[in-house]
This record gives structure tokens, C-alpha cells and sequence, in this order.
């Protein structure tokens, strides 16, 4: 039998009146609604709903938000570069005519990011689909990370992961209404990776484990929870990346774990957009839980 969540007035974040959110979550179990009896088209529809994308800026953080707005969500994308935020959403909202707001966001700040989930409530009207994308990769021989590395990376890619999860959880408990959260996990988070990424790849094996946990926790709230796991996808952020470690004249780096596939290329954006949309959609409308491999078959 599953529990159901209490979320005690100490915890209750600023602008959520704590005695409305435990009344709308003490005693209460929602489930998702069977679907069966919908068209294709409004299975896949997102239109009505309201998302946040965190690293939204550019690279796969930017397809997501592309492929949830073509399906019909308004937007809030949060970047560490204010700057890109805006242009992404400007970019968003002229291509598919939805609300988007670009805004500076820092995932290792929990005012920042429970400001972005505010302004989702309050310039959108809710929210319903929270997209956990940012994240740090620094390669750093373990003999030469230091203790500061380490914590930078878990503190973008895990405890960024828990804040966001979180400050969305307790605004779709409070509007009683439901939700999904995704996180972006990586292959990381289910087998070693090149050489140098300990942090990383530690990290994301942490994000894989709390997929499954929260998914347990928030399931009495309607709230799914799910990961997304993509091989290497050439975007910019892995370009800046890559330009920190002595890479091959291609320019790709030096690991065939990263760049081989059985289907014989690697990936792009938006295939692993196309996978976060199928999560945030009732296409999966039973599955939570779960974290998606989409890697072309690699780690077959």
C-alpha cells in the first residue's frame, strides 16, 4: 500500500499557504485517468498545460522546449544565462505560438528556483510538467578533482534535480491537479563512462535512484516522475565542454562508450526531446518510475 505524503508548514515553500497544502494532500490519492477512449491527437496533446525547463537555453534543454510547445505547452525556460533564456523563449513563442518566458535561473539556488516555478503559477497559471535538464560535466582525472569539483557537480546535477523536483511536487500537490516531472539522467546513470567523469557519473546514478523513489513518494498526488537517459548528443554546452580535454581532429571525444550505436549514428536533440515529450504527454500516461534509454542502442 502506498503512503500518502504529509507535507509538514515548516517545509512549506514562500508564496504556498501550508495549511491549503496539506489539506489538499492529506488523505487524498489520485491516480491518472485511463485514456483509452481518446484520440491519438489529444493523447499527445499538450495544450492547457504549462511546463518549466530548467538549462533551457540552448542544446537539448531548448529541443525539449521546442517539442513541448509544438505539442501545445506554455513555458517558463530557466537558464544560467539569463540572456539565452529569453532568446529561446522568444524563439519558442514565435515558432509555435505559445506563452514562453526566458529567465534566469540557477539550479544551485533554491530562491532561483522556486522563483521560476512562481512565476510558471503566476504568469501561466499553473503548472504541470517540470523538466530537470540542467547539468554539469566536467572531465577531471580522479587524482586531480578536488573536493570543490565533486560538490559543484552534485549540486548542479543531483541536489538541483531534488530542489526542482520538489518546488514542483508541492505547486501540483497544491493545485490538486496532478503533474510529471522529468529527469534527465544520461547512460551514466547505468554503467561506468570515459575516464574522468566519477562526478558525473556518481551524480547521475544519484538522479536515476531518486527517479524511482520520488516516483513511489508523489504517486498518491497523480504526480509521475520519470527519466530520460540519452547517450552523447552533440550540443553546444558538450562543445564547451569538450574544449576543456584534448580532443581527435573530428572533434568528437576520444571514447567509443559515447559515440558508438547499433542503429549506426549518434544522436541529436531532438531525439531525445522526442522521448522527454512521449514522458510529459499521456502517452505514458501509466508509467512512472521508469528512466527511458535513449541512446540508439547503446547500452544493449
Amino acid at each position: 500500500m502506498l503512503s500518502i505524503v504529509t507535507v509538514p508548514p515548516a517545509s512549506a515553500s514562500p508564496g504556498i499557504d501550508a495549511s491549503n497544502q496539506r489539506k489538499t494532500t492529506k488523505g487524498i490519492s489520485m491516480s491518472t485517468a485511463d485514456v483509452s477512449s481518446k484520440s491519438l491527437s489529444e493523447i499527445v496533446a499538450l495544450t492547457g498545460r504549462r511546463a518549466v525547463v530548467t538549462g533551457g537555453g540552448r542544446g537539448l534543454g531548448k529541443a525539449i522546449a521546442l517539442r513541448l510547445a509544438e505539442a501545445g505547452a506554455d513555458l517558463v525556460i530557466g537558464d544560467i544565462d539569463g540572456d539565452l533564456a529569453a532568446s529561446a523563449a522568444k524563439d519558442v513563442s514565435q515558432l509555435h505560438g505559445v506563452r514562453a518566458i526566458g529567465t534566469a535561473m540557477d539550479v544551485t539556488d533554491t530562491a532561483s528556483v522556486i522563483a521560476a516555478a512562481d512565476r510558471a503559477v503566476a504568469e501561466l497559471g499553473g503548472l504541470d510538467i517540470w523538466v530537470n535538464n540542467a547539468g554539469i560535466f566536467p572531465n577531471v582525472p580522479l587524482l586531480e578533482m578536488s573536493d570543490e569539483t565533486w560538490d559543484k557537480v552534485f549540486d548542479v546535477n543531483a541536489r538541483g534535480v531534488f530542489v526542482g523536483a520538489r518546488e514542483a511536487a508541492r505547486r501540483m500537490a497544491t493545485a490538486g491537479t496532478g503533474g510529471v516531472i522529468v529527469n534527465i539522467v544520461s547512460t551514466a546513470g547505468f554503467r561506468a563512462s570515459a575516464p574522468g567523469l566519477a562526478a558525473y557519473v556518481g551524480s547521475k546514478h544519484a538522479v536515476r535512484g531518486v527517479t524511482r523513489e520520488l516516483a513511489l513518494e508523489l504517486a498518491p498526488l497523480g504526480i509521475r516522475v520519470l527519466g530520460v537517459a540519452p547517450s552523447y548528443v552533440p550540443t553546444e554546452g558538450n562543445a564547451l565542454a569538450a574544449a576543456a580535454v584534448e580532443l581527435p581532429a573530428d572533434g568528437l571525444p576520444p571514447t567509443p562508450l559515447m559515440l558508438n550505436s547499433p542503429i549506426g549514428r549518434i544522436g541529436v536533440p531532438d531525439d531525445i526531446a522526442r522521448v522527454v515529450l512521449f514522458c510529459a504527454s499521456d502517452l505514458s500516461n501509466f508509467m512512472t518510475g521508469s528512466t527511458l534509454l535513449a541512446d540508439g542502442g547503446a547500452t544493449a
